[in-house]
C-alpha cells in the first residue's frame, strides 16, 4: 500500500484512535457537536495482518457462506467493535462542561450498511447507538425494530438535537418510539 505521511500513525488501530482523540478534543473544546466519523468505506480491501488476516475485508465479506471466510468477517468485525469499546471510553472519561461525561451528553450510532455484506442485503441492519443523548435516550438495552427503515432512527435522533420542521430523512417513514 501507500505510505502514511509523515506523523500518521502506520498502524490502523493507532490511526482510528489518534482519530478519536481528535474529535473527543473537539467535542471537549466545543468545536463542533456534529461528527461522521467512517472507520472504512464499503468496498475497502483493507487486510489485517495484525490479527491474522491477510486477504482484503471486501474479497471475503463475499464469503459465499464458507466457514472459515465468515470467522474472519467475525474476527475484522470484532476488531472494529474493539476500536468503538475504546473510543466510548475516553468519551465516558471526558468531562463536557456540564459536568457529565462527553458520552453521556452524546448520541453515537456505530453500524454497517449491510447486514450480510455476502448478499448486500440493506434490512436488519445492525446498529449500535451509544450514549444518553443527554439524558434523552435509554441506553443498556437491545431494541429489535423489524423493517423499520434506519432514517427513522436518524430522524428520531435529530429531534433529539432540536432539528425542528423535519417530517422527513431520507427514506424516513416515522420516528422510533423507544430510543
Amino acid at each position: 500500500g501507500t505510505p502514511a505521511p509523515d506523523g500518521v500513525p502506520s498502524d490502523y488501530g493507532d490511526h482510528i484512535q489518534l482519530m478519536s482523540d481528535l474529535l473527543i478534543l473537539a467535542f471537549q473544546s466545543d468545536l463542533t457537536r456534529v461528527a461522521t466519523f467512517m472507520l472504512a468505506h464499503d468496498g475497502s480491501n483493507r487486510s489485517f495482518a495484525n490479527i491474522g488476516i491477510s486477504e482484503g475485508h471486501h474479497d471475503i465479506s463475499h464469503h459465499q457462506n464458507k466457514p472459515e471466510l465468515m470467522q474472519k468477517v467475525a474476527q475484522i468485525d470484532q476488531w472494529y467493535a474493539a476500536q468503538f469499546a475504546q473510543i466510548l471510553k475516553k468519551m465516558n472519561e471526558v468531562k463536557d462542561a456540564d459536568g457529565q461525561s462527553i458520552l453521556h451528553n452524546s448520541m453515537i450510532v456505530f453500524g454497517g450498511g449491510n447486514a450480510d455484506p455476502n448478499r448486500h442485503n440493506h434490512d436488519n441492519l445492525p446498529f449500535v447507538l451509544a450514549g444518553h443523548g443527554g439524558g434523552t435516550l435509554t441506553p443498556g438495552r437491545y431494541v429489535k425494530h423489524g423493517a423499520t427503515p434506519s432514517m427513522n432512527l436518524m430522524l428520531s435522533l435529530a429531534d433529539r438535537m432540536g432539528v425542528g420542521d423535519l417530517e422527513r430523512f431520507g427514506d424516513s417513514t416515522g420516528r422510533l418510539a423507544d430510543v
